[in-house]
């Protein structure tokens, strides 16, 4: 009876080794459904090889994911930029950190009345979005397209008080991000963010002009995936950011999004 508790013990703890190994070979990653969690399960098709399997739990807001890495119910999340996150820091308190950019979602101009840049006419009404970043993004590209001129200290926080050269005398109309597509019909131009493009039905290939991959908001910009400060050299998590970084998701991105999602520049 003795032996036969002995082998049974054995055995509890073969089954319980084997299931800490199976555990440690799981990532749980917090994203919002697209693009993220859709780049994710690509990247889990380069991960499962190495013995990883990738637990994708997808989110529909910006604040519960930070929540769930930072009471370690996540091991990783990707939703977010660098700037949100070291806001939601100084907000809350959390520590918590980034393995390093993997993909931005470029702003583009788009026509409405007016069919090309050279096209513009004096006076033109060029839409672009309300919030303070957005704002900044969207000035910064026409300046990069030679439509305006802006203070040279002005960057993202770029308002419209920061243009000092307008040599067309374009008129600048804050519109809520989300609406700027709708907008068109009744403006020359708008500049809409990437994401906004695809659910209004634009292609970012239509753009007549998109930010450039080593501007400065694309590196600003760019999705990380973000970790607990500290974490950055498990070996899991590595393996993911490598995965997320590689050829093959990278392929993935620009052949199903067509531009409006592009891997980062390293």
């Amino acid at each position: 009876m003795k032996k036969l508790l002995l082998v049974f013990a054995a055995l509890l703890g073969t089954v319980s080794l084997v299931c800490n190994v199976q555990a440690a070979g799981v990532i749980t990653v917090g994203a919002s459904p697209t693009p993220h969690a859709e780049i994710l399960a690509e990247a889990a098709k380069l991960l499962k090889p190495q013995g990883y399997e990738l637990k994708i739990v997808e989110y529909s807001d910006y604040v519960q994911p930070n929540v769930a890495l930072d009471s370690k119910e996540l091991d990783a999340n990707y939703f977010q930029h660098k700037p949100y996150l070291d806001d939601f820091n100084a907000q809350k308190g959390t520590r918590l950190g980034s393995m390093g950019p993997v993909h931005y979602e470029p702003f583009g101009i788009y026509a409405g009345k007016s069919k090309s840049l050279k096209d513009l006419k004096n006076g033109a009404l060029v839409a672009v979005p309300n919030d303070a970043t957005n704002e900044g993004r969207a000035l910064l590209l026409m300046q990069d397209e030679g439509l305006v001129k802006l203070k040279k200290d002005a960057g993202l926080t770029a308002t419209r008080r920061d243009i000092v050269e307008n040599p067309k005398k374009l008129k600048i109309e804050e519109i809520e991000a989300a609406q700027l597509v709708r907008s068109l019909p009744d403006v020359d131009i708008a500049i809409v963010n990437g994401n906004y493009a695809i659910l209004g039905g634009l292609k970012v290939a239509d753009a007549l002009a998109v930010e450039a991959a080593d501007s400065m908001a694309a590196a600003t910009y760019a999705n990380i995936l973000a970790i607990r400060a500290g974490d950055e050299k498990r070996p899991e998590l590595q393996a993911l950011y490598k995965a997320l970084t590689s050829p093959e998701v990278a392929a993935f991105m620009k052949k199903k999004y067509a531009g409006a999602v592009l891997p980062s520049v390293k």
